[in-house]
């Protein structure tokens, strides 16, 4: 049996399919592919068992979303090692080596390659770039990539130890996966790769970029930017995942925080008619008041460490006009 599996989650994405899982199959001989489905409507199965044959279906009987979706389809999984890859990641030759090679010396516990932009290919990817961090309020940046500004690939950026792993494509062990209770399955998606990472910091395991790997990613295939569903889902598992992980003294003054600047971007919104995005805001704001308790509970369960890169995403770029993360080096 092969060390490594390759779990391609997938949700009415037959074009994706088409398009992108050549490939993978291709330039993945080392690892076994799965395709997990969420119930799709399309023929994306069928397009699968007919030109793939050697890729395995994993079937669930609903939409469970990314979380779920992948937690529930681990046991169907047998390899020691699972890469979770999104289903418009286009891998290059040779891209999984070093990657095995990582894990197998076990020094870090979560990996993912350097994630470049495959709509322009010379600059990185908004998911993951090289590698994520966070600031002290929970706002999200990446090597190469700060808001919306993204940096040309000019190998800037070297291997290194990273705080959150893109859940466009990173691997781990599938007994570190298990032993970290999988996704935070009220997450639903999106920022649940970077709980998971900070839950696996909490524990002790390191994360890593390897710029010795390369992919990639279309983005915004499932949800786009654009899309008010995506603010929702953004900003709800930001306050949840910031009420899981932090420690209890910093707790009250950066929810209250994040409460007062989620307020203040709802209101940007309305300003700039986007007043669905602004809804999206206080809906997500209800739901986190809704799963408070829940959070609590679950952060029990952790051994709380601080994890921060600087103070304040926000001061850096607006008010001292940092637009790269080059610039957050000297801090």
């Amino acid at each position: 049996m092969k060390k490594i599996a390759l779990a391609i989650l997938n949700w009415n994405g037959k074009d994706l399919l088409e398009q992108f899982l050549p490939s993978v199959v291709a330039y993945s001989p080392e690892a076994t592919i799965y395709l997990v489905d969420n119930h799709s409507s399309d023929k994306s199965v069928s397009f699968v068992l007919e030109n793939f044959p050697e890729v395995k279906i994993i079937q669930n009987h609903d939409n469970f979303g990314f979380a779920k979706g992948y937690n529930h389809a681990i046991s169907h999984i047998d390899e020691e090692y699972i890469g979770f890859i999104n289903s418009d990641v286009e891998v290059t030759p040779n891209w999984l080596q070093p990657i095995l090679q990582l894990l197998e010396e076990k020094q870090y516990h979560i990996i993912q390659p350097k994630i470049l932009d495959y709509k322009n290919k010379e600059f990185f990817e908004y998911a993951g770039a090289a590698g994520g961090f966070m600031d002290r309020f929970g706002y999200p940046f990446a090597r190469g990539r700060v808001f919306q500004e993204l940096e040309k690939d000019e190998n800037q950026y070297l291997s290194a130890e990273i705080f959150w792993a893109s859940g466009a494509c990173f691997f781990m062990s599938k007994r570190y996966f298990i032993d970290l209770d999988g996704f935070d399955e009220v997450f639903f998606a999106h920022q649940e790769e970077i709980d998971l990472c900070w839950r696996a910091q909490n524990k002790g395991l390191k994360v890593y970029c390897t710029t010795d790997s390369t992919v990639y990613h279309l983005g915004g295939a499932t949800l786009h930017n654009q899309n008010p569903k995506k603010t929702y889902l953004n900003f709800r598992n930001s306050l949840l995942m910031l009420t899981k992980n932090l420690p209890a003294t910093n707790l009250p003054f950066i929810i209250l925080s994040r409460l007062v600047l989620d307020g203040i971007a709802g209101i940007q919104f309305l300003l700039q008619g986007k007043w669905k995005h602004t809804l999206a805001i206080i809906h997500a704001h209800f739901s986190y008041y809704r799963n408070f308790s829940i959070a609590l509970e679950k952060r029990k369960q952790n051994k709380i460490k601080k994890y921060f890169y600087i103070n304040s995403l926000i001061f850096n770029y607006y008010v001292k006009g940092n637009k790269k993360f080059s610039a957050f080096l000297a801090k």
